[in-house]
């Protein structure tokens, strides 16, 4: 071949290697990268984005197509439709690990508090493609689930209860014959794509120490991460918080199984921090332990569940004055104590130190997540409906207790984090980064609080502004988005 004819093909290939390779990068629309000849879905221009993963904290501007995110830019972009967030901060839409209130009036609040996945993974359920078929195009926010130890054990045992167990389930040692059903059902919700197993041991008092290990066993076999209410809560020894959770940490370092422990302040109580430092030694020896909180200091569970069992009392450090009826926000006595526990339904607990919340919402390695409950009525706590925005406005904003970058992680990369070996789809959240879902929330770090009291619970957080799930506002300047249902199911893979 003549020279000249083949130093022309040479430079024809990088021409076109080269020319390829730009495209590429065009259309990726990269950090950094403009990609202003292409137009996007939506383009949110002047807002201050803050990327847990990256440590990205500037102006930039976003691009968003097909639901993701498309481009991360600082010169101009073109969109169908702009939002101008000067003076907004544009962060990774929250996950809350921890929410019961798995209908639209709580997903309402939620998108209202700045959630863009709220998941049940305490309780969970017992049939779990059952549970992701009834929201499947119904909802505001993505939903996700995991398969609950709890619900498996009041069907086995043929409890009463409804949510928690009342009788055989809460209170009657389990026969090999029902342990062996129990791990069948959970086995069955995980090939359903549950993304955990739950587990409320202070709810299935009876519940052996052999049978906890058989769960986790199961949960160690789909890798699956086991969120564990403790089985005690409080002061007395021996059956304090941190009995408790030597329990759980034995069990996940035998079996393999992830742990990670919800609410640890309504565990530990004033001893908080002996717990949180148990959870960062066990992760210090190589442990996958991690744990969660929210920020108030009041807990709430049902009246008529095992919690309040003789003996609650001086286990909690409280009596019936620390305890407030939600139906009429009534504090107890002996005597009506009595009778609303016949009756049923929900109490608030006034029981966590002040110094315990706020110890644990500071610390970087406890993440954040609501515990919101189930909206039945006009009372309800006001965690379900404010915890978010709660960490923003008064701990980092007024109190200083944390700065805002890591508020941020705790309440998105950090949750995304603990769920993604089991479920590769949250790899795409909790994240601002070009492929991510945008699940984008948008607030004003000046103005951003909560509004839901212990007394007037159902009303919204302030100051967050736009929130964004699979790039679909359903928050609009500060406003909800009727009629509008974009969130998608946040599930492991379905298996045989």
């Amino acid at each position: 071949m003549p020279l000249h004819r083949f130093l022309l093909g040479k430079i024809s290939a990088a021409v076109v290697l080269s020319a390829l390779l730009l495209l590429a990068l065009a259309h990726a629309g990269g950090a950094g990268s403009g990609a202003a000849h292409e137009t996007y879905d939506m383009v949110i221009v002047n807002a201050r984005v803050m990327d847990p993963e990256s440590g990205l904290n500037a102006v930039r501007t976003i691009g968003i197509h097909g639901g993701k995110i498309a481009a991360i830019s600082e010169k101009s972009l073109t969109g169908n439709s702009t939002i101008d967030a000067k003076g907004l901060v544009l962060a990774p839409g929250f996950i809350d690990l921890h929410e019961h209130g798995q209908e639209p009036r709580n997903y309402q609040f939620q998108a209202h508090d700045g959630v863009t996945t709220s998941l049940e993974l305490e309780a969970g359920t017992d049939d779990v493609a059952k549970w992701y078929a009834a929201r499947e195009g119904k909802s505001l926010i993505n939903f996700g689930v995991s398969v609950g130890h709890i619900p498996v054990r009041m069907r086995v045992m043929h409890d009463p209860g409804s949510f928690l167990p009342t009788g055989d389930a809460a209170r009657r040692a389990a026969t090999p014959g029902e342990i062996a059903e129990m791990v069948a059902a959970l086995e069955v919700g995980f090939r359903q794509g549950a993304l955990a197993e739950g587990m409320g041991v202070n709810y299935t008092a009876a519940a052996s120490h052999a049978e906890i290990v058989e769960m986790f066993r199961v949960a160690a076999k789909y890798g699956a991460s086991v969120h564990v209410h403790l089985r005690y809560a409080g002061l007395k020894e021996p059956t304090t918080g941190l009995a408790a959770l030597e329990e759980v940490v034995a069990a996940a370092a035998a079996t393999g199984a992830p742990l990670h422990v919800v609410h640890i302040t309504s565990m530990g109580l004033k001893f908080t921090p002996d717990l949180i430092a148990m959870v960062e030694g066990a992760q210090r020896h190589g442990l996958d332990v991690t744990t969660e909180c929210y920020p108030y200091t009041a807990g709430s569970t049902a009246l008529q569940s095992a919690i309040f069992d003789p003996g609650w009392q001086e286990a909690m450090g409280i009596t019936y004055k620390d305890v407030q009826w939600t139906e009429t926000g009534e504090r107890l006595t002996a005597e009506t104590f009595e009778k609303y526990r016949k009756q049923g339904g929900i109490v608030v607990i006034h029981s966590i130190p002040e110094q315990a919340a706020r110890t644990a919402v500071a610390n970087p390695m406890v993440m954040i997540a609501s515990d919101g409950m189930m909206i039945t009525g006009a009372k309800v706590h006001p965690r379900g409906q404010g915890t978010f925005s709660r960490v923003l406005g008064h701990y980092v904003r007024e109190e200083k207790a944390l700065d805002l970058m890591t508020a941020l992680r705790k309440m998105s990369l950090m949750p995304a984090r603990r769920l993604e070996k089991r479920a590769p789809a949250f790899k795409n959240k909790g994240r601002i980064r070009v492929g991510a879902d945008a699940d984008i929330t948008l607030f004003d770090a000046d103005r951003v609080i909560d509004k839901a009291t212990y007394d007037d619970p159902l009303q919204y957080s302030e100051g967050i502004q736009f929130v964004l799930v699979n790039g679909v506002p359903v928050v609009k300047d500060g406003q909800l988005v009727e009629g509008i249902f974009p969130g998608r199911a946040a599930r492991a893979p379905i298996s045989q």
